[in-house]
């Protein structure tokens, strides 16, 4: 065999310089390196490794950076990565201080576009394409790679509707592995799958019927048709449609057999595919177990609970309900806007409805959380996964906003437990009925007692809406936390040498605030430190002041969280250590105090 071909490109353009016929060997270099780094690193792997030879072809036959390459979500970047410039710095991805793990404008100038959410790459290369022709530059390349399952958001077909009725230079390629991070669902993927089994007729295509140019579908494992059939659309104006049939994980049998798993793996043996196993025994759950479990449960019990998630039932946990409960559970697809609203509908109709969605993607639905749930004061039950800091997935998906812009909302409720025990008890509290729409929001990762199940499980007490509790007392200084970072903040205390000087309140309830307490804490503590795993601009720390100040009370007060800035990809631990929120840094400000 040749001498390795993937060290010798630095660039698409040492790329371009391979013969044709080499670049199937490419592939599997590239399929390797890839396994080897993130069987050690961690990341996004399925996706990846699946458009190997869609990544090679694209690079091969565009002139890349001056033709435009958008990669919709990113997941399926890293090869992308690798063949423009950041091979020798791949295995610093996701690290902090390292490579993002999405395609990043700021990092490199092949990145065309920011991603992390999905179905943004039409639209945007749309832009792209219609700046370009206004400019006159006729001749540039405008393409948006996006999957079956991204393409059925909204957003993707708005653009596609505002494409066809353009002459933009635009080349769409449908990567349709039929599973985005779970299977694919709904009337599309029905579609699409029989167009890829011949059994639509072409006459019915409805790209075609947009006034797009259709082609496809082809193999997108078989690199020559790939690269023929790119230039043939090069060479063909206005909006085009290229369809192509890849199989996610492809090159690691483990990886195509079991595709949700192998999305992101974890450290895996890079022979033999198999994933090391953690040791997860006498650990404590993980939040999303916490609230899948109880919803499973309480659904059991009181028919009218929904469940309803866009696109991520095995991240959110709402898989156990729809294996057993399916009639009352229900995956969207990457649809957040429409499962705000569904969720809305069914309020009306006096169903009980859990709308279990990350905190990051309610962002994507902002307006309809305004306009069609809490302007009508419907009792939707919004459970934001991923709340605070998420770790190495970065900037585009840490859940820091959440307080801030759910709480400047009417009717709206903002709680955060501050452990597994208050997760599941106000999940309790929420299916009796309330009179507001309430936005639960909890972690990624781990809570805190190991025996949960076994000691609380269906033990559910009812929450005091509104109200604050006080964990230890004190006769200085009040730190009011919010939400799981409480735990830091016992820690630290349990750690100095005279904590009888600090109090600690979990204020877990940012919506409606508990002014009983907080007049009796203003009145009494001359300092308050509040902390939140949160944007300190408009979130838990300034309802505190907005409070203090309304009732002109005149303690000092110091808010802790997250600064105004996007916070990069790192470990949690590694975050909270650098905005100052981690156990040895509160230590050090509580010393002070």
């Amino acid at each position: 065999m040749p001498d390795n071909l993937l060290l010798n490109i630095d660039s698409p353009y040492d790329l371009r310089q391979l013969d044709e016929a080499q670049l199937p060997q490419l592939a599997q270099e590239l399929r390797n390196f890839i396994i080897d780094v993130v069987s050690v690193k961690e990341g996004h792997l399925g996706a990846s490794l699946g458009v190997m030879e869609l990544t090679i072809a694209l690079h091969y036959v565009f002139n890349t950076p001056d033709d435009l390459l958008i990669w919709d979500v990113g997941h399926q970047a890293y090869g992308h990565k690798i063949l423009t410039g950041r091979r020798d710095s791949f295995h610093t991805n996701r690290q902090l201080g390292g490579i993002s793990g999405f395609p990043k404008r700021s990092e490199s100038i092949y990145d065309a576009f920011g991603v992390g959410h999905s179905s943004t790459s039409i639209s945007a290369a749309l832009g792209m394409a219609i700046a370009s022709k206004l400019k006159g530059d006729v001749d540039k390349q405008h393409i948006a790679v996006i999957g079956d399952a991204s393409i059925a958001s909204g957003m993707a077909f708005e653009g596609l509707n505002h494409a066809g009725v353009t002459d933009a230079n635009l080349l769409v390629i449908l990567n349709d592995n039929a599973i985005g991070i779970d299977p694919s669902v709904g009337a599309l993927k029905n579609y699409l799958t029989a167009v890829k089994n011949g059994k639509n007729p072409r006459q019915n295509n409805m790209i075609k019927s947009l006034n797009i140019d259709y082609s496809g579908p082809i193999d997108g494992h078989d690199i020559f048709a790939v690269i023929k059939e790119l230039k043939r659309l090069q060479k063909i104006k206005g909006p085009k449609f290229l369809h192509v049939i890849t199989t996610k994980g492809k090159g690691l049998k483990q990886a195509e057999e079991d595709q949700v798993k192998y999305h992101a793996p974890g450290k895996f043996d890079a022979k033999s595919g198999e994933i090391h196993k953690k040791q997860e025994e006498n650990l404590p759950p993980k939040y999303q177990d916490v609230f899948g479990l109880t919803l499973l449960d309480l659904a059991r019990k009181n028919e009218k609970i929904i469940g309803i998630t866009p696109a991520m039932p095995s991240g959110s946990s709402l898989k156990f309900m729809m294996d057993a409960l399916p009639e009352r559970a229900f995956d969207v697809g990457i649809a957040e806007q429409h499962a705000v609203t569904l969720s809305a509908g069914m309020a009306t109709q006096g169903m009980v409805v859990f709308c279990n969605i990350y905190s990051t993607f309610l962002q994507r639905a902002y307006d309809q959380v305004i306009h069609d749930v809490a302007l009508q004061n419907l009792p939707v039950i919004f459970c934001l996964d991923r709340a605070g800091l998420v770790g190495e997935d970065g900037a585009t998906h840490h859940g820091v906003f959440d307080l801030a812009y759910l709480r400047c909302i009417p009717n709206m409720i903002v709680y955060s437990p501050l452990n597994e025990i208050g997760l599941q008890n106000i999940l309790y509290t929420a299916q009796l009925g309330l009179d507001h729409p309430i936005a639960i929001r909890y972690p990624r990762g781990r809570g805190v007692l190991a025996d949960w199940q076994s000691k609380s499980f269906g033990n559910y007490e009812k929450i005091e809406i509104g109200s604050a509790n006080c964990l230890k007392h004190g006769t200085e200084t009040a730190v009011l936390s919010n939400g799981p970072i409480g735990k830091n903040v016992t820690m630290a205390l349990a750690n100095l040498n005279n904590p009888a000087t600090i109090a600690h309140y979990d204020f877990a309830f940012v919506k409606p605030l508990d002014e009983k307490e907080l007049h009796t804490i203003l009145k009494t503590f001359e300092k308050i430190i509040t902390i939140e795993d949160g944007v300190i601009k408009g979130g838990f720390g300034s309802a505190i002041l907005e409070f203090a100040a309304k009732n002109k009370y005149t303690s000092k007060i110091q808010l802790l969280g997250i600064p105004d800035e996007f916070v990069e990809h790192g470990t949690v631990l590694e975050l909270q250590q650098y905005y100052n929120i981690d156990v040895k840094s509160l230590e050090i400000v509580f010393s002070i105090d």
